[in-house]
């Protein structure tokens, strides 16, 4: 496959920011993508990142567990070529997101009530192999039913309860909304009465399309689309919790959770690439177009949230989103709890994405 037009040959000087990133943090995240490339390879993006190109850096990952700074800088500069990628329709813009941390119960009680839900065992995987005549081709997950896979319940029926009595409740939460977002992160540490720490991750969905309350809430004039952030979200709805079931049902996807250890409190969830996500290291792509584990500096000048510096970091494609969506759209992991949903919360910046293109690739060594 070749590699696609959209990619423009750059140097490393080119890279405003390169000498001053810490290379030692992001070949930590890129190392972990090293250890599970053997297990199971990642799918080569139709933007023509070969994933066998990774095949010697990743070797070499492997076999260094921590080099300096400097070392890392430049196993990257040997291993890799900087690419711009140009946005389409000035569609570059990085987003954030992160892992909740709430209080959770392991039963239901006066004041937990809003249960995360484990996966239903009439929700199938659906595709071209078995999608009925009509049924929209968007949906990757259906409902089995004696007859034909169906449309699945959506978010307005499940919370109505048309799931009720079938033991999924993983852990019940105090309120709608912050249920809500963490079935928009896909994951969140849940700190349990009991004293326990565990996590939910994505299993499933219920397959429709997403759509963002914020969309909802600059549409109907509620909130203008510049001032769309987590926080002011959060705040429209303690100001009117009689509308937030009307507003969140509007978004029919629904997602459901499998419960996960919390094996190391520094990192994330494991997420789509299969390793767990690296605070400020990790960014979610489009995983149509790029390949899981490939490296992309981000030059955003105008995002100064994460340390009050602009943002010019070097991050691993491990991740994606439905949302993300185009070759210069990417969504930065900022991390779990409260603070670092302060910083993903206000995430939406122009920005130039470099990939990070392995030389082999362009040297036709790829097999």
């Amino acid at each position: 496959m070749p590699l696609s037009p959209i990619f423009s040959e750059k140097s490393f000087d080119d890279l405003l920011g390169w000498s001053e990133d810490d290379h030692a943090a992001a070949f930590a995240a890129f190392r972990r993508s090293a250890f599970h490339a053997p297990i199971k390879p990642y799918r080569t993006g139709s933007l023509g990142i070969d994933f066998n190109a990774f095949a010697e850096a990743y070797a070499e990952a492997r076999a260094v567990s921590t080099p300096n700074r400097s070392e890392a800088r430049s196993f990257f500069e040997r291993h890799f070529v900087p690419m711009l990628v140009s946005a389409e329709n000035g569609s570059d813009l990085v987003t954030g997101f992160y892992e909740p941390e709430v209080e959770a119960s392991p039963v239901r009680t006066g004041r937990f009530t809003v249960p995360l839900l484990s996966r239903p065992a009439d929700l199938i995987d659906i595709d071209d192999s078995n999608r009925p005549a009509g049924m929209d081709p968007y949906l990757a997950f259906a409902r089995r039913t004696d007859d034909a896979p169906v449309e699945y319940f959506d978010r307005g029926e499940i919370e109505r309860g048309t799931l009720l009595g079938q033991n999924l409740e993983i852990a019940w939460l105090a309120e709608k909304v912050d249920a809500f977002f963490v079935h928009v992160q896909g994951a969140a540490r849940l700190k349990m009465t009991d004293g326990r720490l565990i996590r939910v991750t994505y299993a499933a969905k219920s397959g429709q399309r997403f759509t963002g309350p914020g969309k909802i809430l600059s549409e109907l004039g509620e909130i203008p689309l510049e001032k769309v952030t987590m926080q002011s979200i959060r705040a429209w709805f303690k100001a009117h919790p009689e509308r937030v079931d009307e507003t969140l049902w509007q978004n029919r996807s629904y997602i459901f959770f499998r419960e996960a250890a919390v094996d190391d409190a520094a990192l994330g969830p494991i997420a789509a690439a299969k390793v767990p996500l690296t605070p400020g290291r990790s960014v979610a792509v489009d995983r149509l177009l790029h390949t899981f584990g490939t490296p992309f500096y981000i030059d955003a000048p105008t995002l100064t949230a994460f340390d009050q510096k602009p943002f010019r970091r070097l991050m691993i494609a491990q991740d994606t989103g439905s949302a993300i969506t185009g070759p210069a759209r990417g969504d930065l992991f900022a991390g779990s709890g409260d603070a670092a949903g302060e910083i993903a919360g206000v995430v939406r910046n122009a920005a130039d994405f470099y990939a990070l293109v392995p030389r082999a690739l362009l040297n036709g060594a790829t097999r």
